[in-house]
């Protein structure tokens, strides 16, 4: 794929439907707020979707 952003849902049940169109989903939260806090940009897509360059590991929260 020639994407070069990273895609994030705006909530959990958006980021199901999205994941399931490629198999069974895993659900990785992003603290988007404290990566904002920390000057990352973020942007919005004609179609709702949040992007940005990339999410560094210490703001990945991942399902127990």
């Amino acid at each position: 794929m020639a994407r070069h952003d990273v895609h994030l849902s705006p909530d959990r049940e958006t980021a199901i439907c999205v994941g399931a169109r490629r198999g069974r989903p895993v659900v990785i939260s992003v603290d988007a707020g404290a990566m904002h806090r920390a000057g990352h940009v973020f942007r919005v897509s004609d179609n709702g979707i949040w992007l940005t360059a990339s999410v560094p590991p210490r703001f990945l929260r991942f399902p127990r």
